[in-house]
């Protein structure tokens, strides 16, 4: 079983083999994923990732209070980012 946590996308580019890719934001770090699946994903959108693949879109909303639950769960390490690093304002 897989455990999908919301990142959001703070950079897209496009490969010079043609493929799009990201850097994407999640609590405590920051993954490259491919964005074959999504080719439209921009920068502050949120996405699941899975085995670098970005899988499926998410509104803010939900991605944040999705975040939110998680951390109160403990699902994140005690030194990893709160949900706020997610925010527009928030990421590095």
């Amino acid at each position: 079983m897989c455990l999908g946590i919301p990142g959001r996308v703070v950079e897209v580019w496009d490969e010079a083999s043609g493929a799009r890719m990201a850097r994407v934001a999640f609590p405590g770090e920051e993954r490259q994923v491919c964005l074959s699946f999504l080719p439209d994903l921009a920068v502050g959108q949120y996405t699941i990732v899975h085995a670098g693949f970005a899988l499926t879109a998410m509104d803010e909303a939900t991605a944040l209070a999705t975040l939110e639950t998680m951390a109160e769960y403990g699902v994140f390490d005690q030194g990893a980012l709160g949900p706020a690093a997610l925010t527009p304002d928030g990421v590095r």
